[in-house]
């Protein structure tokens, strides 16, 4: 019998001398604990906003993408969605979950170490203000201690705060207000449950589960986030098949990066008004959370923009086709759709000027790859890239098999083969009685070119400066 009460007896001794030594570092390592001021007095950076006199918002600025939001403003279902996807008890522990802590190591035993984390949303609080991500014993038992201390510190409500505000959640955007924004163009009180499962999935890898660039891995990560919403009682069966079954409208990457709420066609005025601030309050006007109104109006500005657009894309129509940007080698059959995604993925939009690849070309029709599907041009939708279908077109300018094109969507008469112009163009509009700015538009396309032709290319005014002269004529009674 002694023989199996010695091993017992070691153990219990090993375990208590642990106990006792991680007891006395966790007491000397208490009192240099970082203060808790910057969660009490939570300051985060906000980018610089620039907006029309109407309200809208053009464009924003900093390295952080933040739009702070009240607990009391955060919707339920969303609230539920990352209790049940990050921490399930997270108002019924005291900063660390044991339950969870046990049922972790129990996952990761079964998976051969592929299972659960642990770590509580008090926990990641901690990790996000004050510490490192480096995995190392050291900094999880100050993560450890850090939460203890904040769950002594801070109410349940201040603490999910915290994390709703500050979590990188992919995009530029921190916080799940901005990425609401960012992901599908809306403010977080309008979000769907599939939305927000979809939000609630990103924490734990945001570039793995990005609905924009991955979207099949982000929805695998929402249905396991919304199964989990089920198994914790926050949703029944059915709420969780409508919103598997509702379709997943995200922005698109460019609209993404821009931040825009809807996108408006204001990049000219807003990178005015950026340079207006950085020469007043430096490098800190990124993340002072300054409000720039401008004297724009959103319907002029998107009329001229329109405008401009047009007049440039009917000019550059009249001067004919010059031929696809590029071309890749696709071998024959059927291609993965990786290859063709990682080619594209090399090829910005341009707006509603869309990259795509040539998969197949007949008189008729061309068949084309985009973001995961194959479209159909025909009609009247191949008249400019027509005489370049032909075998006897030049071989660097043919429409082929592999060709990398520009198509745009025109609606009721499906797609059609574009190119961007090479011209450029501007446009200005000004109150003539108080100087205001109105609309504003420095060429075709801010991201493809950033020289603002009104303001940086100094041409002469020409006869445009005509109807000046003749209406102060014509004011004055002067006779032509």
């Amino acid at each position: 019998m002694r023989w199996v009460l010695y091993p017992v007896a070691a153990l219990t001794a090993l375990a208590t001398l642990g106990l006792a030594t991680l007891a006395a570092i966790s007491i000397l390592a208490w009192p240099n604990l970082p203060s808790l001021d910057v969660l009490t007095d939570y300051r985060p950076r906000i980018p610089l906003r620039v907006y029309t006199a109407d309200g809208h918002l053009i464009s924003e600025f900093g390295e952080e993408r933040r739009s702070v939001v009240k607990i009391d403003n955060v919707p339920l279902v969303l609230k539920q969605a990352i209790l049940a996807a990050e921490d399930e008890r997270f108002y019924e522990h005291p900063g660390i979950d044991m339950i969870g802590i046990a049922r972790a190591a129990l996952a990761n035993l079964t998976s051969g170490g592929r299972g659960q984390g642990a770590s509580t949303i008090t926990m990641q609080v901690a990790r996000n203000f004050f510490l490192s991500r480096e995995k190392t014993y050291n900094r999880k038992l100050y993560e450890i201690l850090l939460a203890l201390k904040i769950e002594r510190n801070l109410g349940k409500d201040q603490i999910l705060e915290l994390y709703i505000n500050q979590i990188f959640l992919g995009q530029r955007a921190y916080g799940f207000s901005a990425a609401s924004r960012a992901y599908f163009g809306k403010p977080l009180t309008e979000i769907t449950l599939a939305e927000a499962a979809m939000l609630a999935g990103l924490p734990k890898a945001p570039s793995a589960y990005n609905p924009i660039v991955n979207p099949a891995r982000a929805t695998l990560r929402q249905q396991y986030v919304l199964r989990r919403m089920v198994e914790a009682g926050f949703i029944d069966d059915g709420a969780y098949r409508q919103a598997v079954a509702e379709p997943m409208r995200t922005r698109t990457a460019s609209a993404a990066r821009n931040g825009n709420e809807p996108t408006l066609h204001g990049d000219y005025v807003a990178e005015m008004a950026r340079q207006i601030a950085v020469e007043q309050f430096g490098e800190e006007a990124y993340q002072l959370g300054i409000r720039i109104v401008t004297t724009i109006t959103r319907a002029d500005q998107e009329a001229a923009y329109a405008a401009l657009r047009k007049g440039v894309m009917d000019y550059d129509r009249r001067h004919g086709y010059r031929g696809p940007e590029s071309f890749i080698e696709l071998p024959p059959g059927g291609v993965d759709e990786e290859i063709l995604e990682e080619a594209l993925s090399e090829v910005s939009d341009h707006d509603d000027l869309l990259a795509a690849i040539v998969l197949s070309v007949s008189p008729t029709e061309v068949k084309v790859f985009r973001r995961g599907q194959t479209l159909t041009v025909s009609g009247e939708g191949l008249r400019l890239a027509k005489p370049m279908l032909a075998d006897k077109a030049p071989q660097t300018r043919r429409v082929r098999r592999g060709a990398i094109v520009r198509i745009r969507d025109t609606g009721e008469k499906g797609w059609e083969i574009v190119q961007l112009p090479e011209v450029q163009a501007a446009f200005v509009s000004i109150d003539s009685h108080t100087g205001a700015v109105r609309a504003l538009v420095g060429g075709f396309d801010f991201n493809r070119n950033k020289f603002n032709h009104v303001t940086q290319a100094q041409r002469q005014p020409g006869s445009s400066f005509k109807p000046f002269i003749y209406s102060a004529g014509l004011e004055r009674a002067y006779s032509p």
